[in-house]
């Protein structure tokens, strides 16, 4: 039986194509997909978030239209260094045709675990703040839920976007820190696994071939990403934020994974950055971490599975 999910989502590129990734696979229900900023505005992630929807012939998966700012700062802006101005690196978007239901993200998310309760996983992969005000918004929220799987934070591995940060939770860390205390299952997929599944060249062609709209489109949007990482890491391809994530849905046995409480710290040089306790110190659970819920932490992941696995679905 296919696993329901939702999407919170800042599509972007890697966004792209877990997004395509989902919905290729028989094995997930997507319901739906909300959006946030991150790698672009909102307006410009939920444009992007309906746009790829009419690629897939999807047009029947709802979209609404989330937070436009972080809980407790102004939004960083976007990244067309990585990203491209439309979020998509720079390919052709056409005008869209699927609509965004008439309600807010966080009210649509409400209401869709309300009316399937513990039966639907919410896979984050932006900013966390759509799910950190449905929190505040619905006290129930996290009781109904079945999973949280968030593609975000580097425990034991520096940060993409700051020495400490990773991105998605640079972005908001208030409502990170929020999600990761909040009484119900997470998973954290972040730069500790993400960063170990790099696509190659052989295998980008695979998955851009014009047979496809969606291959097509991807041909189109993934040369701005790939030279993004060539330049700055020095790759032959990309990195698979995004999609490791739902290969996480798909096949969590291809993942290592720690059991630990978490916080994202909110202060400082360090302000982004998900600090686990594992344990491991003289005090065994410091008190900033006490009375914290343990959150599954990726740590290793079986790369060359996780990229089979996505090309075999895309191509």
């Amino acid at each position: 039986m296919a696993k329901d999910i939702i999407i919170d989502t800042d599509p972007g590129i890697d966004d792209a194509i877990a997004i395509f990734l989902a919905l290729a696979v028989a094995e997930l229900n997507v319901l739906g997909l909300t959006t946030i900023f991150g790698n672009a505005d909102t307006a410009t992630t939920t444009r992007n978030a309906q746009l790829l929807l009419d690629i897939a012939n999807r047009a029947d998966i709802p979209v609404a239209e989330g937070a436009s700012r972080p809980l407790a700062m102004d939004y960083l802006g976007p990244v067309p260094h990585v990203h491209g101005h439309n979020g998509l690196g720079e390919a052709a978007l056409p005008s869209v045709s699927t609509p965004t239901v008439d309600v807010d993200a966080v009210d649509w998310l409400y209401e869709q675990v309300r009316r399937r309760p513990n039966d639907v996983t919410i896979l984050t992969l932006g900013p966390l703040t759509n799910l950190a005000l449905a929190l505040a918004r619905y006290p129930d929220f996290s009781d109904l839920v079945a999973e949280i799987v968030v593609m975000g934070g580097n425990a034991l591995v520096p940060g993409n976007a700051t020495p400490a940060a990773e991105a998605n939770i640079l972005n908001d860390p208030e409502a990170a820190d929020q999600v990761f205390g909040g009484n119900w299952e997470v998973s954290m997929v972040g730069l500790d696994v993400s960063e170990q599944v790099v696509m190659p060249g052989v295998d980008i062609e695979r998955i851009s071939h014009p047979g496809k709209e969606t291959t097509r489109f991807l041909g189109e949007a993934v040369p701005h990403y790939r030279r993004f990482f060539e330049k700055t890491n020095g790759l032959d391809g990309i990195y698979l934020h995004d999609p490791t994530a739902v290969v996480y849905l798909l096949e969590p046995g291809l993942f290592r994974t720690r059991r630990c409480p978490l916080r994202a710290e909110t202060e400082g040089m360090s302000r982004g950055k998900t600090w686990p306790s594992f344990g491991n110190t003289d005090d065994s659970t410091p008190a900033p971490w006490r009375d914290r819920p343990l959150v599954n932490i990726c740590t290793e992941v079986a790369s060359q599975s996780v990229i089979d696995l996505v090309v075999d679905a895309l191509s």
